[in-house]
């Protein structure tokens, strides 16, 4: 029997409806009843349909006692980032230009395929306006925070995801990565969150941000992870860009291990700068990584930042977007993304020519540089969670969110699988993330050095503080 259910994860609770020591339906009202608990400080879920989750998982439970499951996560209470269509609920983008009334009818793949394989539907969460930027606020639902300090960011832009997986509200949730958006917030909540290689997840509709978008799973545990890929690669005929799906099962490669695997770490890509509790943090972590086997040299990658030429594919997504309202629809968004969109206009194909050449320029280096190393690891980002309700932390060198993401929105132009898991705090109590990258379609080998590192580790056990906790003299 699991002690504490909302803390299970999703392979404890399929293994535990399998014997017979929890059903679907308990699992279902711990995740709601953490809700009801948690949300009103933590503000992750902008949809939650109770009478919905309940009589799902009253369906699953049906199905276990019959011995008949329905797929990988049959009764898995699962959350739904709010940029995935999600058939019968609204999909808001955080805007308050998207009108919740339609017909709704379509699952996004990620959805569809999670709902195929029996997961239980808790609601949807949070997301910035349009998923654009690194923290979880917008005009429609306001600002996500924090569990492990809900006077922080949760980070973005699936901080709706990782806030609710964090603080118990779920064991797992379905998000997008555009530039980090599945790994800042796994990096800032001390959870898995892992960004595939391109197209390894179908996605429909297309996103505006093009072959920059991922989806993927964010968990609490690894072999979460990779349940969730398991179910999330199989194909869907709307994603013309997808590949083929993975052969074999992302969990049951988990075992390969580390010893002989040849590492690169590098601590700022060339250009970053770690606050000191994270670089901490992180060089323990190699070390862990080299008493597993590997061979880990630390390497001076001499990049320069490639965040002008992000910014112009990025920037001009985002624009498409707006665009697409009509005339006026700037007057009524995040009015950050406002500014941020007059700071980056003006873009022409010239400069979206260019930008590709750096694209490719960096995916030809990670190519060259696999054929020497199995991985790379780097932090997932050089600074903790900063105060939420800003874009940047105070006093950033530019208004742009990705002033402080270094490490993450590379490998959206590169499209290689890359993870953040939990690898230790810093001295105020704030967890540090390591990110962990594979060449591309080396998925399967990138989650199972993530699964070893978890398993010599005890940072994923780690819960966040009590609301008695947080407000005790001593505490941040």
């Amino acid at each position: 029997m699991i002690d504490a259910l909302e803390w299970a994860t999703a392979t404890d609770l399929v293994a535990a409806y399998r014997s017979g020591d929890v059903s679907p339906v308990e699992a279902t009202r711990a995740a709601l009843d953490a809700i009801d608990r948690h949300d009103k400080d933590i503000n992750a879920f902008c949809l939650v349909e109770p009478e919905e989750a309940l009589q799902a998982a009253r369906e699953s439970e049906a199905r276990w006692r019959a011995k008949e499951p329905q797929g990988l996560a049959d009764g898995v209470p699962t959350s739904i980032k709010d940029l995935l269509l999600t058939r019968g609920w609204p999909t808001l983008r955080g805007s308050r230009l998207t009108s919740p009334d339609g017909e709704w009818a379509e699952d996004a793949p990620a959805v569809a395929r999670l709902r195929e394989n029996g997961a239980v539907l808790l609601g949807k969460v949070t997301s910035p306006e349009f998923g654009w930027k690194g923290v979880t606020d917008s005009p429609r639902c306001g600002v996500t925070r924090n569990p492990w300090d809900p006077s922080r960011t949760s980070g973005g832009s699936s901080g709706g995801s990782a806030a609710a997986v964090a603080q118990g509200m779920g064991p797992w949730s379905v998000g997008t990565d555009g530039g980090g958006s599945i790994r800042i917030p796994a990096g800032f909540t001390g959870v898995v969150g892992f960004k595939p290689t391109y197209g390894t997840v179908p996605l429909y509709p297309a996103s505006p941000f093009g072959t920059l978008a991922h989806a993927g799973p964010i968990t609490r545990s690894v072999e979460d992870a990779a349940l969730m890929m398991d179910i999330l690669s199989q194909p869907d005929a709307r994603d013309w860009s997808a590949g083929p799906a993975p052969a074999g099962s992302f969990l049951d490669k988990l075992g390969e291990g580390l010893r002989g695997r040849r590492i690169a770490f590098s601590p700022d890509l060339g250009y970053g700068s770690n606050d000191p509790d994270v670089d901490a943090a992180v060089r323990n972590a190699v070390q862990v990584l080299r008493g597993l086997g590997a061979e880990v040299e630390e390497i001076d990658l001499g990049w320069s930042d490639p965040v002008d030429a992000y910014h112009v594919l990025w920037f001009s997504g985002a624009a498409k977007v707006v665009e697409g309202y009509g005339p006026g629809a700037s007057g009524q968004i995040d009015p950050l993304l406002a500014a941020a969109l007059e700071r980056h206009a003006g873009f022409s194909a010239g400069d979206f020519l260019d930008a590709t050449a750096v694209r490719m320029k960096l995916g030809r280096e990670m190519g060259l540089l696999h054929e020497r190393y199995d991985l790379l690891v780097t932090p997932t980002l050089p600074i903790p969670a900063f105060e939420a309700g800003r874009d940047v932390p105070e006093h950033s060198a530019t208004q742009d969110w990705t002033s402080w993401t270094p490490y993450t929105y590379p490998f959206n132009l590169t499209q290689q699988p890359a993870v953040s898991v939990p690898c230790g705090f810093t001295a105020g109590g704030l967890p540090v993330g390591l990110q962990i990258v594979g060449p591309r379609h080396g998925d399967a080998r990138v989650l199972s050095a993530a699964a070893a590192y978890q398993n010599a580790s005890d940072w994923h056990h780690h819960r966040p503080p009590s609301k008695a906790e947080l407000s005790a003299p001593t505490s941040r």
